[in-house]
């Protein structure tokens, strides 16, 4: 049997060398190999293209690399976790390569598998989708993206024999499991190794024929950043409960359902054991449950999208970020409830970008947007200064073109019925004549109650 190298931290990032492509699993700083990173940060080497779906936290992780002025390039999904991050793209400091989160997962898995490149529907219409070549297969418009292969890839594992056998704990698995097969070298950053034989055959989620280091490295609540804690003290208004409310109404029992944050984030707050819902987080797991009240963090539980522990229910399942994807685009997601920043009268969503905002990620939002079966858009009816969300025409950058099934605001309800904006409903403490004013977008009204 094959016998990985068990080697020290500072000898594991002396693999890496100036310039090379670094691949970092991890969703944000779970399953993250931070002391490898941490390590990587006290060398002198330079000019390292980061791939990754966010660039650690603010002086964590690969944010202390940037700190450092280690990074020439970023590649990833959502780098606005990283305020730091953020600021070094918008001010031209360090090069960068925004994809969505389940492009940069499938581009990883295609890396890895040998295949040069692949078409995807998701992202078309969109600025991500500026300059990339584009065919219409399948009757549908699609991207190509090419795959991604790494120089080196730091992942981190829980479980390891000596025969460089991986297994991964909750939420952990995420980027690590594809970034495995898609470096020319892979250093696995583990929390226990052990004898081979000890990891049952059917309980390895990445075989050792993947992996050619080891590093032992105990992981504390201070490694998991946000996601160390939470707190149970959340209070949301009466309208954004009588959103999330409203949203429920429209999920029927065995639904595979994908809750974005903010308001949407709420609906799993009202969900029932008897409702039969199930829960998709897109970083890896069906069947969240509800936020754990005992102020535990990602050291015992779960996270979700948001990076927020969850509890997991009976018969959940945790899977990794590619496989999670491909349930997405497969269609094999009932229903995604999103927030918007704009829908237009086209159906056409923006909830991704503000210009002049600190804002560069775009995380699922796109893939789900085009991938789910149903897409429902909770938000308020108005911006803070009064401008309509509901507009002829989006002026803000496209998640998504002909996507958004149904709007639930503050003020109203409505559905796109042969594909025409259709308002359905008016919500408690608004009246007809208010949704009237305040909504710039023509509708049709054949109002349901």
């Amino acid at each position: 049997m094959k016998q990985v190298p068990i080697i020290s931290l500072e000898e594991a990032v002396t693999k890496v060398k100036d310039g090379d492509i670094l691949l970092q699993g991890g969703f944000g700083m779970t399953g993250n190999p931070i002391h490898l990173m941490h390590a990587l940060a006290k060398t002198s080497t330079k000019n390292i293209t980061f791939v990754g779906n966010n660039v650690g936290e603010v002086g964590i992780g690969g944010g202390r690399l940037l700190r450092n002025g280690q990074l020439k390039k970023m590649i990833g999904s959502f780098f606005t976790s990283n305020p730091e991050a953020v600021k070094a793209a918008q001010d031209g400091v360090v090069e960068y390569e925004l994809l969505p989160q389940g492009t940069l997962a499938e581009a990883l898995r295609a890396g890895g598998a040998g295949i040069g490149g692949f078409f995807t529907p998701t992202s078309v219409g969109t600025l991500l989708a500026e300059g990339r070549e584009t065919k219409i297969l399948n009757d549908i418009e699609q991207v190509f993206i090419p795959s991604i292969k790494g120089n080196v890839a730091f992942i981190r594992a829980w479980k390891a024999d000596t025969a460089g056998n991986l297994q991964y704990r909750m939420t952990e698995q995420n980027f690590n499991r594809a970034m495995a097969t898609a470096a020319d070298l892979v250093i696995v950053e583990v929390e226990e190794i052990v004898p081979v034989g000890e990891i049952s055959p059917e309980a390895i989620h990445t075989p050792g024929a993947y992996v050619d280091y080891l590093v032992q490295a105990t992981l504390t609540l201070e490694d998991l950043g946000s996601s160390a804690s939470v707190s149970s003290n959340k209070k949301a208004s009466e309208s954004r409960m009588n959103m999330a409310k409203r949203a429920l109404q429209e999920l029927n029992k065995g639904d595979v359902v994908n809750l974005g944050i903010g308001i949407p984030t709420l609906v799993a707050d009202l969900i029932t054991e008897d409702d039969g819902i199930i829960l998709h987080t897109e970083n890896g797991m069906l069947g969240v449950g509800p936020t754990p009240t005992d102020g535990g963090g990602a050291m015992d539980y779960p996270v979700n999208a948001g990076k927020i522990p969850v509890t997991a229910l009976k018969g959940a399942s945790y899977f990794d970020s590619a496989d999670s994807f491909a349930m997405i685009r497969g269609k094999h997601v009932d229903v995604a409830i999103m927030g918007g920043l704009q829908v237009d009268e086209g159906a056409n969503l923006a909830n991704w970008a503000v210009p002049g905002q600190p804002l560069l990620g775009v995380g699922g939002a796109m893939d789900l947007a085009t991938g789910a079966k149903k897409l429902i858009i909770t938000m308020m009816h108005n911006e803070k200064n009064g401008d309509a969300k509901v507009v002829d025409s989006c002026d803000l950058p496209f998640t998504a073109l002909n996507a958004v099934d149904m709007i639930i605001t503050d003020k109203a309800v409505f559905k796109f019925i042969d594909n025409k904006l259709t308002l359905i409903e008016v919500m408690p403490g608004s009246t007809l004549e208010e949704v009237r004013k305040t909504t710039t977008a023509s509708f049709i009204e054949k109002l349901e109650k």
